[in-house]
């Protein structure tokens, strides 16, 4: 569900044309509905009543302050990874005793930032990393309050970049490992064993997966408190996929709050769960411009366009597939093209041999379902300032990040 639809053949984002938000803030931009985002945020909660839990957004999938601070409102926490995600989260009035700190590598900075914060859970990856936040801790004369995240070694059949949760992966403690980890963190001085965390990976399309890794993470759970330690909050992560326009749609929210509420019902926990792109991918889309079309060897067709993979990164790092259309009525007929970018790389693909109306120089495109790592990972590659992102509320509409100017990109250099 969300709130881009056409209206007398224009495409709106709620009750704003996407051609006046054009010439307005120009293009690339990057337009929220926040109807949608609030709708999927309450949606999301409803589809877990029965248990227990504590949803907790992914920052890393749309930081900007704004969109944060709506979800603030709604009572959701924040999972972090980084000391600059914390920032964040608490710039945006985000309660730190409803942050976790997540990820394979943290800094003795970032810790002792989140120490001071007074967040809720640390979910640490490896002994070595327990060890240095009791060290942390020690010197700053606190106490930490500590998950493991395990590595349930859970196939989430997803891509193998998202996918966190094989035996080969990076993240969490070998499932084989964890008593004896758990036994070490209940022997440092400065932590306090209060959770089990795992992450299985991202945009997974059925909830068997989820329901395999919370059938290990109850057992497990079982198995600690009976070692002696104190659990009091099971971390299930997140990683529900969105539906992008390139195959059949993943389970819907109500499916894998039932599923999840079957696996876990009746365990003595708090459940946290960690939402990230189901909330916000189809709250956003990418505005963009053609600027050329040009035939290439064999009679292949490119769209050129001013969105390139600086802003989306998607498609280049995981051949990622968002539906395109243009913002007006579309033209008659159909040819197949490649949607690319100006950014000097072969990678720089948005869409390849996609079946689309006849487009011309100066027509809007939208790039959907772009809410989620989108800006999220946008970057200055080619000296190209990052867009402006812009927050659609009914017939009104507000600039939430200003364009980067080319000043901007040179701030913090000498010469």
């Amino acid at each position: 569900m969300n709130h881009f639809q056409r209206k007398r053949g224009q495409l709106y984002c709620e009750d704003v044309p996407l051609a006046e938000l054009a010439e307005e803030v120009g293009t690339p931009a990057y337009v929220y509905s926040q109807a949608t985002l609030l709708r999927h945020a309450r949606v999301f909660k409803s589809a877990l009543r029965g248990l227990d839990f504590l949803a907790c957004f992914a920052v890393k999938s749309a930081p900007n302050l704004a969109l944060l601070r709506l979800l603030v409102a709604e009572g959701y926490g924040f999972d972090i990874v980084s000391g600059g995600e914390l920032f964040r989260a608490t710039e945006a009035g985000g309660d730190a005793r409803r942050i976790v700190f997540s990820g394979v590598g943290k800094r003795a900075d970032e810790m002792a930032a989140a120490l001071d914060a007074g967040i809720l859970q640390f979910n640490c990856e490896s002994e070595e990393e327990l060890e240095q936040l009791s060290r942390v801790a020690v010197r700053k004369k606190t106490t930490a309050p500590v998950a493991l995240r395990v590595n349930p070694e859970v196939d989430a059949r997803t891509h193998p970049y998202i996918a966190t949760a094989l035996a080969s992966s990076k993240f969490g403690v070998p499932a084989a490992r964890v008593r004896k980890a758990y036994r070490l963190a209940a022997s440092l001085p400065g932590l306090r064993v209060e959770g089990v965390a795992c992450h299985i990976g991202s945009q997974i399309a059925n909830t068997k997966p989820f329901v395999e890794a919370a059938g290990k993470m109850r057992e497990l759970l079982l198995i600690l408190r009976a070692d002696g330690h104190e659990i009091l909050r099971l971390d299930m992560g997140g990683g529900l996929g969105v539906p992008y326009g390139d195959g059949p749609a993943p389970a819907s929210p109500k499916q894998y709050g039932e599923a999840l509420v079957r696996a876990l019902e009746g365990l003595p926990v708090k459940i946290l769960l960690e939402p990230g792109r189901l909330l916000v991918a189809n709250a956003g889309v990418l505005l963009s411009r053609v600027l050329l079309t040009k035939e290439g060897h064999r009679g292949r067709k490119f769209v050129v366009i001013d969105a390139a993979m600086n802003d989306l990164l998607r498609p280049a790092l995981y051949e990622a597939f968002h539906e395109i259309e243009p913002v007006g009525r579309p033209r008659r007929g159909a040819e197949r093209v490649d949607v690319v970018g100006p950014v000097c790389e072969s990678a720089d693909v948005l869409a390849k041999r996609r079946r689309l109306p006849p487009l011309s120089s100066g027509d809007l495109v939208i790039l959907r379902t772009a809410g989620a790592y989108g800006m999220a990972m946008a970057s200055q590659y080619n000296a190209r300032p990052r867009p402006a992102e812009v927050l659609v509320e009914g017939r009104s509409w507000r600039i939430i990040r200003a364009r980067e100017t080319y000043r901007d990109l040179i701030r913090g250099e000498t010469t």
